[in-house]
């Protein structure tokens, strides 16, 4: 699926995200048709932002950026979030991810 989970302009990438946090392991599970998100999941619960960092961590190394380069959009406090990743194109993600 091509979609419109993940959106480039220029210098960063979007990806569109839904989260389950406090899973067994932390990984990349694929791309939801049905929500039309990146469904990832993170062995942090989803207390204090550990999840959402943990979140930003995992698809920095995934992408092979510096974490700094990672930052959440909108969704602090829901499972749909919008993460934002400078130093990445949408193609470069899709290989990385294997989506």
């Amino acid at each position: 699926m091509l979609g419109k989970w993940i959106m480039e302009d220029g210098q960063s990438i979007t990806v569109l995200v839904y989260l389950t946090p406090a899973a067994p392991r932390s990984r990349i599970v694929g791309i939801d048709p049905w929500r039309g998100r990146l469904k990832i999941s993170v062995s942090s619960p989803p207390l204090g932002g550990a999840a959402n960092s943990e979140l930003l961590a995992l698809l920095a190394e995934v992408l092979g950026v510096e974490r700094s380069r990672a930052s959440l959009q909108s969704g602090k406090s829901s499972r749909r979030k919008s993460v934002r990743i400078v130093g990445v194109t949408a193609s470069e993600a899709r290989v990385s991810l294997g989506v």
